[in-house]
């Protein structure tokens, strides 16, 4: 099968459109020399992500991993973002350890406090910020 470059390329549906559990990849192909290979294949972690979460890791990797920089690129504030890196880790499946969770809690109370300090968020949106992790997101 010769490589067609006006074909789209399409994802895979990661659940099925049937019964809602996980799909599985049984098959892959070159489709340049035409080989087949079947069998059971895990599918690629990020692969599984909906259109969302996909975009928002995107801009994370490009904005690598400033919160700061993804505010700006996104126009969203910094519970948002928080919020959105939250929704994709679970997504993935990479939720942390509770006992991990308050040591990061900690530690994104005083990132808050310290942008605040800094002028870099006003009162409305550090309290936002801070409710937001009080609620626990």
């Amino acid at each position: 099968m010769a490589n067609n470059q006006s074909q789209s390329t399409y994802h895979a549906p990661a659940l099925c459109p049937v019964c809602g559990q996980t799909m599985q990849v049984t098959s892959l192909s070159c489709s340049h020399c035409g080989t087949t290979l079947s069998g059971s294949f895990a599918p690629c972690r990020f692969c599984t992500l909906d259109e969302k979460n996909l975009q928002f890791v995107e801009v994370f990797l490009r904005c690598r991993g400033s919160i700061k920089e993804v505010e700006k690129a996104l126009g969203v504030s910094y519970p948002t973002v928080k919020n959105m890196l939250d929704a994709a880790l679970a997504a993935l499946h990479l939720d942390e350890k509770p006992e991990l969770r308050l040591v990061r809690t900690a530690e994104e109370r005083s990132e808050i406090l310290n942008r605040l300090s800094q002028g870099e968020l006003d009162v409305t949106a550090a309290i936002e910020a801070l409710n937001q992790l009080k609620g626990g997101k």
